[in-house]
């Protein structure tokens, strides 16, 4: 505060206003000088200077105002912490107007929130508003670069095991006996192969995938077993460059060209080569087949990997030493077995692979173990 005297405005004599004015009842001790309090300046630096904004003292009232005017002025305080101002009511308003300033005490902080309770750890990712938030294992994997290996499980082994059968059966039988579950593990192999590589719908695709494996098929049959090799790769080489031209002729991106022709010459091939089970001894496709139908079922029980693939060939080895001496292949029969098991495995092993789904799992996971051991079969009978 300074130490200048008070120095009245020009032309305002305040003995005189006091000598023209009755007195003012005299206030309480807790009141204070409005004037005196509107003409304080600070100057310094002091703890409330520092910490708060100064406020303009209010200018003082000219001689023709009249003191009732003034009284009405809000308090000044500068320990009042800034408040979001509300709007009262005008006898609250008119109390605190003559009332002690409001700097008495500090509004009492807000209680800190409840804390809360963590939630359970589900194995899914915290909730969004975009939904879809709860993704699998798989699609994270996928989300993190990482490819991973879920194997089909016991279902498609059954279906499996049921289809090579069905192979092991017809094959004695006739040629066209084995044509039936033969058509059907084609058809399964074009659909799961595209799928695998996340190409769904893809029709044109497996339509020509599936018409290279029928292609085929007649072609062993028209020309019978002995000419098994040319009718087999004939196709293959035919269906091979019929994927080229059609995919030249496509209008998408290069990127997507070049991915659809891969998958496409792949799923040909693949169904195409199933064929060799036509071209093959019936003794031998009914020990292959056998053989991987025990085999993939050994591989889905709950055991570690290394000891389900060592029982899995022991499994199919054995297989095939049983049906091969119902055959008339005897030890033959062991090594067609474990040599069809392993081709089967690796089949399996690709159904498990890089982003699988229940489809995926109900189509490549059923034919690819019987469809990769067909060319075992067809080379060692």
């Amino acid at each position: 505060m300074t130490n200048q005297p008070y120095e009245p405005y020009e032309g305002y004599d305040p003995y005189q206003q006091q000598q023209q004015q009755p007195q003012p009842p005299a206030q309480p001790q807790w009141g204070y000088d409005e004037q005196q309090y509107a003409t304080q300046q600070w100057q310094g630096q002091t703890w409330e200077t520092q910490t708060h904004t100064p406020v303009q003292g209010a200018a003082a009232p000219s001689p023709m105002t009249a003191a009732p005017e003034t009284a009405y002025l809000p308090p000044q305080s500068y320990e009042r912490p800034y408040t979001a101002e509300q709007p009262q009511p005008q006898s609250q308003q008119s109390s605190q107007a003559f009332g002690p300033p409001a700097s008495a005490a500090a509004p009492a902080p807000a209680p800190a929130p409840a804390p809360t309770p963590a939630e359970p750890d589900t194995g899914y990712g915290p909730a969004t508003l975009a939904g879809n938030a709860r993704v699998t294992d798989a699609q994270r994997a996928r989300l993190e670069g990482r490819s991973p290996i879920i194997e089909p499980g016991m279902q498609p082994a059954l279906l499996t095991a049921l289809l090579g059968l069905l192979l092991a059966v017809a094959a004695p039988i006739s040629s066209y006996a084995l044509v039936v579950p033969l058509v059907i593990l084609q058809a399964v192999t074009a659909a799961g192969w595209f799928r695998l590589n996340g190409m769904w719908p893809a029709r044109q695709g497996i339509a020509l995938a599936f018409l290279g494996g029928v292609t085929a098929d007649v072609a062993v049959l028209v020309a019978g077993r002995d000419q098994a090799p040319a009718a087999i790769l004939g196709p293959l080489g035919i269906w091979v460059l019929l994927t080229l031209v059609l995919q030249l002729r496509s209008h998408a991106d290069p990127d997507t060209r070049m991915y659809g022709l891969m998958a496409t010459v792949a799923s040909s091939a693949l169904a195409i080569i199933a064929t060799g089970y036509l071209g093959a001894d019936p003794d031998a496709v009914s020990v292959g087949a056998a053989a991987v139908a025990v085999a993939v079922l050994a591989r889905a029980l709950p055991l570690p990997t290394v000891a389900s693939v060592v029982v899995s060939l022991l499994a199919a080895a054995g297989a095939g030493i049983a049906v091969g001496g119902m055959t008339g292949l005897g030890a033959k029969g062991a090594l067609i077995g474990a040599a069809a098991a392993a081709c089967a495995l690796v089949g399996h092993r690709a159904a498990s692979y890089d982003y699988p789904s229940r489809f995926v799992h109900f189509t490549a996971g059923v034919a690819l173990p019987l469809t990769a051991a067909a060319p075992v079969v067809w080379i060692l009978h």
